[in-house]
């Protein structure tokens, strides 16, 4: 691939990774103060109007609502959005802000296989090892030698399994597609049904509502539309212009893991948390892989073939 084009991808990762360093500490903050699915629905709703506004001014909202397209866009909401935040906010609600961004560190591992089934990626030696020491360091980080996961990290490491499903969609069914209206598909339709799950709730619940009284709301919002707009949509923005430049194992393998080398600072300027020693240990051991990754040459591109049932698994580098 162009040298510059390699480049402006690495950037647009970079600045990815840096956007989402405040997320894990963010839904720690918001979460402790109202209910998770409350805080999925609000935050992708702000997400999905800042969404239409972009797509107002660029003439593309009509896209989203195209029959070819339309469909898939709704389905990358649902994979990308609704589900995957109802899981990201259960889990970081259950647990620290730390530990919430090292559990998302299972995505890279996931990006490699679902690359190789479904793109025709190939699984290098380089690739695997670099995985597997950017998950060993994920493990002596988060203390999984003691066996001690509570049911947060669980719903933890199911998220990421969202986010890829509905890379793969992009990837294969919308080619083409500019980052702001894939981004606005997300935050849209996955807002709306997260709102509908939301108000679905509310209404069996018998008068218990989940919502906070207005004075708490009111303080709330602002925390809520910084954390819809800045690090859901624009952050998932960077996330598309990266991929449309690099590979998705690739670009996986450095934003995913690049994001505690920095949550690491901002949990403790937003909620005063500190790594402890071996987390600080399984973090030199992630970056290694992190680097890895980096350096490493660029796959083919997307959807240029797909795997033959006899390929192999891993290919030479």
């Amino acid at each position: 691939m162009p040298e510059s084009r390699e480049k402006v991808g690495l950037l647009f990762a970079a600045l990815c990774a840096l956007n989402g360093a405040f997320v894990p500490a963010f839904a720690v903050l918001t979460t402790g103060r109202a209910d998770a699915m409350l805080v999925a629905t609000v935050s992708s709703l702000f997400a999905g109007v800042a969404a239409l506004v972009v797509l107002g001014v660029r003439g593309e909202i009509g896209v989203l609502l195209r029959r070819r397209e339309g469909p898939w866009l709704a389905t990358i909401g649902l994979l990308g959005t609704a589900l995957a935040y109802a899981l990201f906010f259960l889990g970081a609600s259950r647990t620290r802000a730390i530990e919430t961004a090292l559990c998302l560190q299972v995505e890279p591992v996931y990006s490699l296989f679902a690359s190789r089934v479904f793109l025709g990626h190939p699984i290098t030696p380089r690739r695997l090892i670099a995985s597997a020491v950017a998950l060993s360091g994920i493990a002596l980080a988060i203390g999984a030698h003691h066996a001690t996961l509570g049911p947060g990290v669980w719903i933890l490491f199911a998220t990421p399994a969202c986010w890829q499903s509905s890379h793969i969609v992009v990837l294969r069914k919308l080619r083409g597609i500019a980052p702001p209206v894939l981004t606005g598909a997300r935050y849209l339709y996955g807002g709306l049904l997260l709102a509908l799950f939301f108000g679905a709730r509310e209404l069996a619940s018998s008068g218990a509502s989940r919502v906070p009284e207005p004075a708490a709301l009111r303080a709330l919002l602002p925390l809520l539309a910084l954390q819809g707009i800045v690090l859901a949509y624009l952050g998932t923005n960077l996330w598309y212009q990266a991929i449309s430049r690099l590979d998705l194992a690739r670009t996986t393998a450095i934003v995913v893991p690049s994001i505690p080398l920095l949550s690491f600072g901002a949990s403790f300027a937003l909620l005063g948390e500190v790594a402890s020693p071996a987390q600080w240990a399984g973090l030199a051991l992630t970056a290694a892989g992190v680097l890895a990754f980096v350096t490493a040459p660029h796959a083919v591109r997307p959807g240029e073939h797909i795997p033959a049932p006899t390929a192999p698994l891993i290919t030479p580098e």
